[in-house]
């Protein structure tokens, strides 16, 4: 295992606070994510469904779990299942989880191989009348391949018609929208790797190298230091590739005289962090791109104040939006006059700054939460203004995680952000 797993009393207290908000009589039955074919005999490199890891800590393919609290036998009121392994499993592939080892990672006694999954499952469901069924409901996700959870759940349905069925997405998202101690101090985990990625690339970025290789440093930053993986594909634009929001070619040439937008950020145990950059492909900030800068610079620091409990990511956009309106006409991109006559269902900052500010993060770097959430302490979030100038070839975001608490906190305080710090840094540097 790369990371150091989370004790099992994390995830048993997840499990405790998830059965108090359970109806009476009710069985959760969830699938871990299944290996995904690449092409050929390969495989996709694997990542575990969120919601499955937040309650088991269990970070390997073709694993279930049910949860029936009610149940009069102790033994099936929390039931895990694994893959069953063999001495010529092991030879090809390696040593996957004992019985054991499963036990001690999820604090979950009684462990099964996967054959008994429809046995144990049909036992606990004549015990409940109410059967929770897991689904990816992230707001703007959808896929045309019928995915592990989507199909369990159908099958559920086929197995037991008589049996009420209720959403678990809403309920768990309740959980996990605030982070624990233990999550905090991963995510700081990742965000030091991701801290570690971007010294390095200030150190080597020079006009004539490939986009992809700058990927390439982030990458091997994230390897020797533990991380998993990116925690999302990574965009590393420069030149007029940064006023592509979600542009991930990354295969153009560094120019003199560009920025470079990066926006990228490690995964550390399954834990997103999620950082923007734009620093200046030559090591110096022309007087416009610096002033344009500058600009989102002082929107960003006070759009931080703004992650305060009982305040939203609805209310945060409204505010960031007349900030960054104010800015744009500072930067001469259209007047105080033009922003009075504008079509109001077509406000003309919307053409330099079309996002929003924020989002939740966590295990997803897109997390549970909603933009009419109203944040509490322990919640993390990013925030990310930027500015998009597509004429003039600039595109600039400038994105930190922030932990909500009276005073937020800005987790990313220590990453270079100044215009003279970049510069001086790429310079000793480079």
């Amino acid at each position: 295992m790369r990371y150091e797993p989370l004790p099992a009393s994390f995830y048993e207290r997840n499990r405790k606070a998830l059965y108090k908000k359970l109806v009476p009589d009710s069985l959760v039955v969830l699938t871990g994510n299944e290996e995904i074919p690449w092409s050929g005999d390969q495989y996709y490199p694997f990542r575990q469904y969120s919601d499955f890891f937040y309650l088991t800590g269990i970070d390997q393919e073709d694993s279930m779990v049910c949860l029936c609290p009610h149940h009069p036998n102790k033994a099936l009121r929390e039931v895990l299942f694994i893959k069953e392994t063999s001495p010529e499993m092991v030879i090809w592939n390696g040593e996957k989880l004992t019985k054991d080892q499963a036990a001690k990672l999820s604090g979950i006694q009684t462990v099964k191989w996967n054959s008994e999954f429809w046995t144990v499952v049909q036992e606990m469901a004549f015990q409940s009348r109410c059967i929770y069924l897991s689904m990816n409901e992230a707001p703007k996700f959808q896929s045309a391949v019928p995915t592990a959870e989507k199909r369990l759940a159908e099958e559920l349905r086929k197995r037991f018609p008589a049996h009420n069925t209720e959403r678990l997405a809403p309920v768990l998202a309740q959980e996990r929208v605030v982070k624990s101690k233990e999550e905090i101090e991963t995510i700081k985990k990742s965000i030091a790797i991701t801290g570690m990625a971007l010294n390095r690339v200030l150190k080597t970025v020079s006009p004539g190298m490939m986009e992809y290789q700058i990927e390439a440093e982030m990458t091997y930053e994230f390897m020797r230091n533990g991380a998993s993986s990116h925690a999302y594909a990574p965009i590393v634009a420069s030149g007029e590739n940064a006023c592509v929001l979600h542009y991930t070619a990354n295969d153009k040439m560094l120019k003199d005289g560009d920025l470079l937008l990066m926006d990228f950020g490690a995964s550390y145990g399954n834990y997103a962090s999620d950082c923007s950059r734009t620093i200046p492909v030559n090591g110096k900030f022309t007087p416009r791109q610096k002033e344009c800068y500058n600009a989102v610079l002082a929107v960003f620091r006070e759009a931080v104040k703004l992650f305060v409990p009982g305040n939203t990511i609805e209310n945060i956009n409204k505010e960031v939006n007349k900030l960054m309106e104010e800015a744009m006409i500072g930067l001469g991109l259209f007047t105080k006059e033009e922003r009075d006559e504008q079509d109001p269902k077509k406000p003309l900052y919307q053409k330099y700054f079309m996002h929003g500010t924020s989002h939740f993060m966590g295990l997803d770097v897109h997390d549970v939460g909603m933009k009419t959430t109203k944040l509490q302490k322990g919640m993390v979030l990013t925030c990310e203004p930027g500015l998009y100038i597509k004429d003039e070839g600039i595109g600039i975001r400038i994105e930190n995680d922030i932990l909500v608490d009276d005073t937020p906190v800005d987790l990313m305080a220590d990453f270079p952000i100044e215009v003279e710090e970049i510069e001086d840094l790429m310079n000793k540097l480079t």
